[in-house]
C-alpha cells in the first residue's frame, strides 16, 4: 500500500504509456516529424504554411536525352548533401578515365576541306567549242586539289585528253615520290601528257574521235592545247603553264601573274625558236613558221622542236591576305587585263553574305562541264568574266575558273 502510494510499480505489473489527448498541437507535432517527402529518392521539402495533408504521388523521370547520357558517363557523382533549408546540392567529378567526346568544331579543325570554287566555259563566238576545263578537288592522298583549263586549237581532242589525262599523271608522279620536287614532276607530268597525245594521234585518233579533224588530217598532227593548272596545297600554289593561257593570284587586292604567256615574240621564246632552226613569222601576229601564235603547247607534232611541251612553273607560298584564284584561257586574257579580272572577282566573293559550306573532302567533279560550280560566290565571278569577255568583243572560246582562297571563312 505504502508502494503505492509513494507511486512505485512493482515488477510483474506493466506500465501503462501515457496518451496525449488527441489535439490539434499533437497531430501537427506529429506532422512536423515528417520533414520532407521522399519521392523518388529526391528529397522535396514540404510547401510552407500548409496544414492539410498532402498527396504521395508517384513521379516518373523522363529518359534522359543523349546530351545527358553521354554527360553522365564523364561524370561521377560524389554525393548529395541536404542542406536546412530543404534544398539539396550535388557534386560531381569529371571521370578523367573516359576522354570527352571531341566537339563538332574540333572535328571540323581536323578534317581537311576542298576550296570553294567557280567555273564558267563559253564558245562565244568561235565555231566550235576547243577548250576544256578539270576540276579535281583532293585528287591525291596528300589533301592536293587539281584545277586545269586547256584551250585546243586545230580540234578539241588534245585539250579532251588533257582533261581526262593530265590530273591522273600528276597523281602517280606525286604518290611515287616521297619528296616533291614541283618543277621536276610537272615538266615530267607534262612530257609524259605530250607523248600519249603525240601516239594517240598517230594510231587511233582518226578512228575513235568524233572530231572535224578527221575530215582535215589523216593523223591529227596539227592539232595541240596550251595546258595551265594549279595544284593547291595547304601552304603552296603551283601553278605549270605550257602556252598563253594564264594563272593571276589576287592577294590583298593586287592581281599577282603566277604565269607567262609563251608567245613567239617574247624575247626568250624568239631566241630559242630560232636557235631551233625554226622562224617567226608576223602574220596577224606573231607566229611560230607564220602557223601557231604560241610557242609552247601540248601535241602540235608538225611544228616541234620549236614548239615544246616543256611548261614553266611557279611555286608561291599562300598567305593569310590571299583572296582568290583566277585561271583562264586567252579568251578572257585578250581582252580583260589582270587587275580588272581581279576587282571583279574581289567584288563577287565579298558580296557574298554568308559564305557557301566547304565542298567535303574528297569529292571529285572531274571534268567539270560549263557552269559546274561548288560556291555561288565564285561561280558568280567566273560567269561575270566570261561575260565581260564577251561583251568586249573576245573573238575566242572563254574559260574561267575562280577558287577562294580565303581562309578566315
Amino acid at each position: 500500500m505504502a508502494g503505492m502510494c509513494c507511486g512505485v510499480i512493482s515488477d510483474t505489473e506493466t506500465s501503462t504509456p501515457v496518451v496525449e489527448a488527441s489535439s490539434r498541437k499533437a497531430r501537427r507535432r506529429r506532422m512536423e516529424i515528417h520533414q520532407f517527402k521522399f519521392v523518388a529518392d529526391v528529397p522535396v521539402p514540404p510547401p510552407k504554411n500548409c496544414r492539410k495533408r498532402q498527396k504521395l504521388e508517384v513521379f516518373v523521370p523522363p529518359a534522359p536525352s543523349r546530351e545527358c547520357e553521354n554527360a553522365v558517363q564523364n561524370c561521377n557523382t560524389k554525393g548529395k548533401e541536404v542542406v536546412e533549408n530543404g534544398e539539396y546540392s550535388e557534386t560531381t567529378s569529371l571521370n578523367l578515365s573516359t576522354p570527352p567526346t571531341p566537339s563538332v568544331t574540333n572535328e571540323r579543325e581536323v578534317v581537311p576541306v576542298c576550296p570553294k570554287f567557280g567555273m564558267k566555259s563559253v564558245c562565244g563566238r568561235r565555231r566550235d567549242m576547243e577548250d576544256a576545263v578539270a576540276i579535281h578537288p583532293s585528287f591525291s592522298s596528300r589533301n592536293f586539289h587539281f584545277f586545269g583549263v586547256y584551250d585546243g586549237h586545230g580540234c578539241s581532242h588534245v585539250a579532251m585528253k588533257c582533261r581526262d589525262r593530265l590530273h591522273e599523271i600528276v597523281k602517280d608522279e606525286l604518290e611515287g615520290s616521297e619528296e616533291v620536287s614541283w618543277k621536276d614532276m610537272m615538266e615530267k607530268s607534262f612530257s609524259h601528257m605530250d607523248n600519249e597525245v603525240t601516239e594517240w594521234c598517230r594510231t587511233a585518233g582518226p578512228s575513235t574521235s568524233n572530231c572535224r579533224c578527221e575530215l582535215q588530217t589523216p593523223q591529227c598532227d596539227a592539232v595541240g592545247s596550251t595546258a595551265v593548272v594549279a595544284v593547291v596545297t595547304p601552304k603552296k600554289i603551283v601553278v605549270s603553264n605550257c602556252g598563253d593561257s594564264r594563272a593571276v593570284l589576287c592577294r590583298n587586292g593586287v592581281a599577282i601573274p603566277l604565269s607567262s604567256d609563251h608567245k613567239p615574240d617574247r624575247p626568250d621564246e624568239l631566241v630559242r625558236i630560232q636557235n631551233a632552226g625554226g622562224r617567226v613569222i608576223y602574220w596577224d601576229g606573231a607566229r611560230v613558221l607564220g602557223v601557231l601564235a604560241m610557242s609552247r603547247a601540248i601535241g602540235d607534232s608538225y611544228l616541234k622542236p620549236y614548239v615544246i611541251p616543256e611548261p614553266e612553273v611557279t611555286v608561291t607560298e599562300r598567305t593569310a591576305e590571299d583572296e582568290c584564284l583566277i585561271l583562264a584561257s586567252d579568251g578572257l586574257w585578250d581582252v580583260v587585263s589582270n587587275d580588272t579580272a581581279c576587282n571583279v572577282a574581289r567584288m563577287c566573293l565579298r558580296s557574298q553574305k554568308p559564305p557557301s559550306p566547304p565542298q567535303s573532302p574528297g569529292c571529285d567533279l572531274g571534268a567539270a562541264a560549263g557552269g559546274e560550280s561548288s560556291d555561288k560566290a565564285c561561280s558568280d565571278a567566273s560567269i561575270l568574266l566570261a561575260k565581260l569577255a564577251l561583251a568586249r568583243n573576245s573573238a575566242d572560246n572563254v574559260s574561267v575558273v575562280v577558287v577562294d582562297l580565303r581562309r578566315d571563312l
